[in-house]
């Protein structure tokens, strides 16, 4: 055991995060041999087997899944050192891990990076777009320091700061501009053109038109709006998307947007960071600048 090195345990979080030597080796910037080096000489070292391999996958062992725990725990103590030396040398500096939503990143990640490069010069960023359940984990684990999401998220371990409200609004066949704008229940009529499971975007349109997913109704799901959008355009169905999405999304698409009346479909973006983190009152600054650039003049 006086072996055990942080990079092995990296690269073995890597391997039970992906189920796959290959996509871990990609994670870690290295060549798939030499990561596959370093969990053998891993194993030798604990003289157990982490992982049962076989042609077709990867998957951990029975002491394999707790040794997963806990080298979750240190790799995130060994991050919160990393924070804490930050936050001793005062405001945001060196390297900042953000996490953002699909249904975010592509329309305010220009904004977002202009901000942060105006108010913290020479602030590294690194950018993770990925699905808010993977954020939270990720948060959790201390392999994200904050995320771009929408609120809330009701974790106990996380601390929220809105940001701004948005509304959504309607996407529908441009041929269909003039008619009135529908109801929520009749949405429920509609054939009604979904992200996929997982986005929590989909579960706040479900909510609006009071749709129950698992009805018989036809739905079809897709991974992006721009997906979404295009077969609106071709006369597939109707679809809702966040209002910020509508500039980048509609301007190729033969659609047409309408607003809904009262009660409007919104949600809430916003900051969320680990509790415990070291550089927690950095992030909420950097929230309250956020706040004050993107939110509404």
């Amino acid at each position: 055991m006086n072996n055990l090195t942080l990079k092995q345990l990296r690269y073995f979080s890597a391997v039970a995060k992906h189920a796959h030597f290959g996509r871990a080796a990609e994670a870690c910037a290295v060549s798939q041999p030499a990561l596959s080096v370093q969990i053998r000489e891993l194993e030798q070292s604990l003289g157990m087997a982490l992982f049962e391999r076989s042609t077709r996958q990867v998957r951990l062992t029975g002491f394999g899944e707790e040794f997963a725990r806990r080298a979750r725990e240190i790799l995130r103590s060994v991050d919160e050192l990393g924070d804490l030396a930050r936050a001793s040398r005062g405001g945001m500096a060196g390297q900042l891990r953000l996490g953002v939503i699909p249904t975010v990143a592509p329309y305010l990640l220009p904004r977002v990076l202009g901000v942060l490069d105006e108010a913290y010069p020479g602030l590294e960023l690194k950018i993770r777009e990925t699905l808010t359940q993977t954020l939270i984990a990720e948060l959790s684990e201390g392999r994200l320091d904050a995320a771009i999401v929408a609120l809330p998220l009701a974790e106990t371990g996380l601390d929220e700061f809105a940001l701004f409200d948005e509304e959504f609004v309607l996407i529908r066949p441009s041929d269909e501009g003039d008619m009135p704008v529908p109801a929520p229940d009749q949405l429920r009529e509609m054939k009604l053109l979904l992200l996929e499971e997982g986005h929590c975007f989909r579960d706040q349109a479900l909510a609006f038109c009071s749709y129950n997913p698992s009805s018989s109704r036809e739905l079809l799901d897709a991974s992006s709006l721009s997906t979404l959008v295009q077969l609106v355009g071709s006369g597939v169905g109707v679809t809702l998307i966040p209002e910020m999405a509508v500039p980048v999304e509609t301007q190729s698409a033969r659609v047409a947007v309408a607003r809904f009346g009262t009660p409007q479909p919104t949600r809430s973006i916003g900051l969320a960071w680990r509790k415990s983190s070291s550089l927690a009152g950095q992030l909420e600054q950097l929230a309250h600048i956020l706040r004050d650039a993107l939110g509404p003049d």
